[in-house]
């Protein structure tokens, strides 16, 4: 197996779990303090990672110099993705309050398109026709399984497309400018990525901490209380994060977030298995187009 699509699915499996387990902190805390817990409890998990590659790969410490970090390139791009994703994760976190969060979820999973469309344009980092065709593909089947009625005319409030366009948008751009930040630092990607997702989570807690310190510090003591469930968000965070960032360092982020729409499959298996609820043949559609998106992928 090739090794990014390795970290995407360990990547796609985390993020199922945190996700839901931030959904539910989203009951007790604020917007911004259930983006700190990922961020906050991340630190450590994250710092044992690198520690454990640096521990396993003694070559790879002996060739890093921190000079390597001094660099205009990397501090952009991964200042950036910090500051993008912290505003990403938020606007995420809003839509779980929306009536029509399946719908806002469905504008957000645009993601992988808008990646290609970034990619291409600011990057001239350019898929082939079998790229753009996954791509595609797979975002039309994740329309069909998240929910968007075919044939039924729905209300779509203005902050629906608002919070759900601009949520994936975000997630793109960070996508594109940590897979910049990695590949600027000139070692092994694996290295690079672990790198980069130590800087960004530093800087992320920091920005996010001052933010609530000033303007929500309520929110401290409910996140104090909520230590074991934040551990656990923290955890799986960062595997997740772990999964997104040495994949995409290593391959093309369009590529990469196409594969991660196997999320959906393990979404409706424990549906059907463990809720007993049929699958709905606009459903089956949906995981038909994915599964194709897949397979094109294999031959990118």
């Amino acid at each position: 197996m090739t090794l990014w699509i390795a970290f995407t699915l360990m990547a796609v499996v985390m993020q199922a779990v945190r996700t839901a387990a931030q959904k539910d902190l989203s009951r007790a805390l604020s917007p911004m303090a259930t983006t700190l817990t990922r961020y906050l409890y991340g630190i450590p998990f994250v710092a044992l990672y690198l520690v454990v590659l640096l521990q396993t790969n003694s070559e790879w410490a002996n060739s890093f110099n921190y000079a390597q970090l001094n660099n205009a390139r990397f501090l952009v791009f991964a200042t950036v993705a910090a500051i993008v994703q912290i505003i990403a994760t938020a606007f995420m976190v809003k839509m779980f309050t929306l009536k029509n969060f399946a719908i806002a979820t469905s504008f957000a999973k645009t993601e992988a398109i808008q990646v290609a469309l970034f990619a291409s344009v600011f990057f001239q980092d350019h898929l082939n026709v079998y790229g753009w065709v996954s791509v595609f593909i797979g975002v039309v089947g994740v329309l069909f399984v998240s929910g968007l009625k075919v044939g039924k005319p729905q209300a779509i409030s203005s902050a629906t497309i608002f919070y759900g366009t601009l949520s994936g948008a975000l997630f793109a751009w960070t996508s594109l400018s940590l897979r910049e930040a990695s590949l600027s630092l000139d070692l092994p990607l694996v290295y690079s990525a672990a790198l980069t997702l130590m800087y960004m989570v530093i800087i992320q807690t920091v920005i996010c901490a001052i933010y609530i310190t000033f303007k929500e510090r309520s929110q401290w003591q409910k996140l104090m209380t909520l230590k074991k469930r934040g551990l656990f968000v923290g955890a799986t965070s960062a595997l997740g994060s772990v999964g997104w960032f040495t994949a995409m360092s290593l391959q093309n982020p369009a590529l990469v977030k196409t594969l991660g729409q196997v999320e959906f499959f393990i979404t409706l298996g424990i549906t059907h298995f463990y809720f007993k609820e049929r699958i709905k043949w606009q459903e089956m559609v949906g995981i038909m187009c994915i599964f194709a998106s897949i397979l094109l992928i294999l031959y990118v």
